[in-house]
């Protein structure tokens, strides 16, 4: 396995850039291009960048026409980049363009701060989405993060990559620390913050932060930085930094210039020590506070380590599961009473409703309003029968809890409650055969590809 193959190595060097990105996107790449020569002449196994690394637009309108998906030409140059250095390279955060027709036949463009991870293969194997919008007003400045981007949905667990486990998480996320938490308890031994942060707020609370990361989560911290005036209104503070898991800062650049690369060592017998000297996450009480998240493994980097879930006694083939989250999952159907139709269970294998947990039922009727809109988006369909069968007498079969969600169409029965019929006999008629495995995966790629539209 990797985190075991990286620990055989003790240490794992790894670069952390500063740089000062403007509206030209070109000149902006050939920065990128100069720090990854830089760190592959240093050997440094992985290399980060910060926020904005693409570009830093003067207003909204430039922001929308400079934005470009995941699939755009910038990213495939960042794809070559990896690939011709053999490094993976943490691009901390680039303005991701989405055209969606929305619920008119208008389309819509909607921007993400997203972080992507390419490895030295040159493939893209993580993307997450910023959860925290910075929508502040200082004495200093004010400004307005939601005006021009989307937030994202999710919580990503923690992917696996040849340095350790690594958080991804973008700038203003450090201030909100039940997610580094949440990654820690998930396997995380790398946070990364890169960043554009703000003078002001950078050098009153900058180190101070991202220490404090650190130390609470015993995770090194990684902050590739912006620096300096990106334009006339907007300037960032530099200082891109290196923590450790005691809270000791390993590199820190020079905050007189433009364009630099800082070197640490990661040193896991270090992080080891830390954790066993103080083992603070044993000493937290689960059972008087916790913390719940959603997680989507469309987003791992390793999907065949997914863990082996069951509905009652079913095993559920992996393909087939386009949605997780703490609590639950998601799959296609075996049968099914219209296209489309779809199920949410819980991984614990509580028998009804009132079994769940507060956190479970939460996290239960959040995924499936989730689930409802792709279903519905996905099948053309303005409608749904949302249904939990809970108990025998209402038709409950499998005592596992579970919800239909079933886009709905006019006229797809003749009386809108035949459907419940239709439902009670579905999984027991014989002449109705099971779907193949590769058509309910093909179902589940598809839902898993308009949820990732919807930023769900």
């Amino acid at each position: 396995m990797m985190a075991q193959s990286r620990r055989t190595s003790k240490t794992s060097l790894i670069a952390v850039a500063q740089m000062k990105s403007t509206n030209d996107k070109e000149h902006n790449l050939d920065q990128v291009r100069t720090i990854t020569e830089r760190g592959k002449a240093k050997d440094a196994q992985f290399i980060f960048f910060p926020e904005c690394c693409d570009f830093v637009g003067s207003h909204r309108e430039e922001t929308m026409r400079l934005s470009e998906p995941l699939t755009g030409p910038l990213v495939q140059q960042y794809k070559r980049l990896a690939r011709e250095h053999n490094v993976w390279l943490s691009f901390g955060g680039i303005h991701e363009s989405i055209i969606d027709s929305g619920d008119s036949e208008e389309q819509v463009q909607r921007i993400f701060n997203t972080h992507i991870v390419i490895d030295n293969t040159g493939e893209l194997v993580a993307s997450y989405r910023k959860l925290h919008m910075f929508n502040v007003v200082t004495p200093e400045f004010r400004f307005r993060e939601s005006d021009t981007v989307q937030s994202g949905a999710s919580v990503m667990a923690p992917i696996e990559s040849p340095i350790g486990r690594i958080g991804l998480q973008i700038c203003y996320d450090v201030r909100f620390p039940e997610v580094s938490t949440i990654l820690r308890k998930r396997g995380a031994e790398i946070l990364t913050y890169p960043s554009a942060f703000a003078v002001s707020t950078g050098r009153a609370h900058w180190e101070v932060l991202l220490r404090a990361r650190a130390i609470e989560n015993q995770c090194f911290v990684l902050a590739a930085a912006q620096i300096g005036f990106h334009n006339k209104k907007r300037e960032s503070y530099g200082h891109a930094m290196v923590v450790n898991p005691w809270g000791t800062i390993l590199a820190e650049a020079d905050p007189t210039l433009d364009l630099d690369v800082v070197y640490a060592e990661l040193d896991y017998a270090k992080l080891d020590s830390v954790r066993a000297n103080m083992p603070c996450f044993e000493h937290r009480r689960d059972d008087v506070y916790n913390l719940t998240a959603l997680k989507d493994l469309r987003y791992t980097s390793d999907s065949t380590k997914r863990e082996e879930y069951r509905f009652g006694s079913f095993l559920i083939e992996p393909e087939t599961i386009f949605y997780e989250s703490e609590h639950c999952f998601a799959f296609t159907n075996i049968r099914c009473v219209v296209p489309g139709h779809v199920l949410v269970t819980t991984k614990r294998p509580a028998a009804r409703l009132p079994d769940l947990t507060p956190p479970e039922i939460n996290d239960f009727f959040q995924v499936v309003c989730k689930v409802q809109k792709a279903a519905e988006r996905l099948y053309d369909a303005t409608s749904s029968t949302i249904t939990v069968q809970d108990g025998p007498d209402a038709g409950q079969t499998v005592f596992h809890v579970h919800c239909h969600v079933m886009p709905r169409h006019v006229g797809d029965f003749p009386e809108n409650d035949q459907i419940y019929g239709e439902l009670n006999r579905h999984d027991k008629e014989p002449e109705r055969p099971r779907r193949p495995v590769a058509e309910m995966a093909a179902e589940a790629s598809r839902y898993r590809a308009k949820l990732f539209q919807l930023g769900l």
